[in-house]
């Protein structure tokens, strides 16, 4: 649990994307998964976005950390809900429609990957229109969720950080040793013709 209270470069980077979007976001459903300190959705609620944040259920210390972060921003009607990735549960099945679901550096063990899928797949499932922003660093270049992505029916769009002004040393670096190569993709559910 102790990874989800920290404000990890993917954080800094999603909450980036989040506001060069922020003129689209006034009204728009958002919900964070694997939120921790959830910086991103934080930022999104005080861009008028009405926002869920989640994290695992069995993780009462980054829960607790979500609603600290709600009230330090004031933002204490944000929901936080007990969402564990790859798990059905009523918190799931009970979720309100979604247009945006954000996710920072979940993508961290690949143990976790396909329960991650099976949960953005469900959502997107749900909601057919919505968008996976997420932000993951690369740490190995043998982890991939290529082969998941076509399993789950789910394409991925490679968003450049230039693009949205991440690029710079000071947003996404780290002093934590090793490399800190950051991405961001926009996952969304892959039409029937394979595109």
């Amino acid at each position: 649990s102790q990874f989800g209270l920290y404000a990890w470069p993917c954080a800094v980077v999603l909450a980036q994307y989040v506001w060069a979007h922020r003129r689209s976001l006034p009204g728009r459903r958002v919900l964070e998964i694997g939120a921790g300190v959830s910086l991103p959705g934080v930022v999104a609620a005080r861009c008028g976005a009405q926002v869920t944040l989640s994290d695992s259920e069995e993780l009462p210390r980054c829960l607790q950390s979500c609603r600290r972060s709600c009230l330090l921003n004031r933002l204490p009607h944000v929901p936080v809900l007990g969402l564990t990735w790859g798990r059905v549960s009523p918190e799931l099945l009970s979720l309100a429609p979604v247009d945006i679901i954000l996710g920072s550096d979940v993508f961290f063990d690949p143990k976790d990957f396909e329960d991650i899928l099976t949960t953005i797949y469900f959502l997107l499932e749900k909601n057919p229109h919505a968008q996976f922003w997420t932000t993951y660093q690369v740490r190995s270049a043998d982890w991939s969720i290529e082969a998941l992505l076509c399993k789950w029916n789910l394409k991925n769009t490679h968003v450049p950080l230039h693009s949205f002004g991440a690029d710079k040393e000071h947003l996404a670096s780290s002093s934590l040793p090793g490399r800190h190569t950051i991405e961001m993709m926009i996952i969304s559910l892959a039409q029937s013709d394979g595109t």
